[in-house]
């Protein structure tokens, strides 16, 4: 049994992790001030033995003994992480520089959550890790953006100047249950206002594209990183290849959900991406990953969550 920290628990991707190393009998530490997550997701895991939750802040730091620390703390929406932007991007900087820190005193394997953000509005198309991006260091979209860049910066200095065991992984649009509805996030939203039979909101001509991976194949990706030798650091993509437009999407959605809803176009938001798809052939070869389930599948199953929830 290895003792875990996962520090953004209470979050989509978190909760969803914290679910499948306790379905491992991992002890874990769920880390999380709720700031965007949302304590109501792991009350389900209260009662067992092998989980804590600490309410705790992650720009400030915390000692804890940890085999593993996956970092996933930072608001990942848009609309989230737009509101005080300046927590963003420090919680980005100084929230891992904290954890990189408590790994490199228990000398734990860490992971850091980075983003398809990383890339910016693509020049390259798939975007493969040795891209650079084309990131707007000023727009409003950067809190996060560069946030996150700058939180892969301290994972490779501490890589180089403490050989600690970092990996870096770079996470494209991910979906499936414990999304929260209203966090701005497309098929969260496009779900909601489908079920509530209300407008589904594009922004631009819905022609921009995403290529979207459901939880559970992201989670296979994230603990088959942590199992990698030392010496494999990334970063890594971890994402579906298989591309499709805001337009499709929508039109898929209202036809699974049997909704009368109709679209409606707003204004393109500043620096939003035109297009976005992973080359996963790094984790292919180092991993042995790739996604297995398909769009229409996941759609379902995060349909028939909201459905609960609503």
């Amino acid at each position: 049994m290895k003792k875990i920290l996962v520090a953004g628990g209470t979050g989509f991707v978190g909760t969803n992790l914290c679910k499948e190393l306790l379905r491992r009998r991992h002890f874990v530490y769920c880390l999380d001030n709720n700031i965007t997550g949302d304590k109501k997701n792991i009350n389900q895991f209260l009662k067992n033995k092998n989980f804590k939750y600490i309410k705790h802040d992650v720009n400030k730091f915390i000692q804890l003994d940890a085999d593993i620390i996956f970092n996933l703390a930072s608001p990942a929406s848009p609309k989230q992480y737009q509101i005080d932007p300046v927590y963003t991007i420090t919680t980005n900087f100084n929230g891992t520089l904290n954890l990189l820190k408590l790994a490199k005193i228990n000398s734990s394997i860490f992971l850091q959550a980075s983003t398809s953000e990383i890339y910016g509005d693509p020049l390259e198309h798939p975007q493969k890790e040795s891209y650079w991006g084309n990131v707007n260091p000023i727009g409003v979209r950067s809190c996060y953006d560069e946030g996150k860049r700058s939180a892969e910066t301290l994972c490779f200095d501490f890589i180089r100047q403490y050989s600690l065991d970092v990996k870096v992984v770079r996470i494209f649009n991910t979906y499936g249950p414990y999304l929260k509805k209203g966090d701005g996030r497309v098929i969260s939203n496009f779900i909601y206002q489908s079920l509530k039979n209300e407008n589904i909101t594009i922004f631009g001509s819905g022609e921009q594209t995403r290529s979207f991976c459901y939880i559970d194949d992201l989670l296979d990706g994230l603990i088959r990183t942590v199992k990698t030798k030392k010496d494999f650091n990334g970063p890594v993509n971890l994402g579906n290849p298989n591309e499709i437009s805001m337009n499709k999407l929508a039109k898929t959605i209202i036809d699974l959900t049997k909704s009368n809803s109709k679209i409606v176009y707003k204004s393109l938001p500043q620096d939003d991406p035109e297009k976005r798809k992973p080359n996963i052939s790094l984790a292919n070869k180092t991993l042995n990953w790739k996604p297995e389930i398909d769009l229409i599948s996941g759609l379902k199953k995060t349909i028939k969550y909201f459905k609960n929830i609503i």
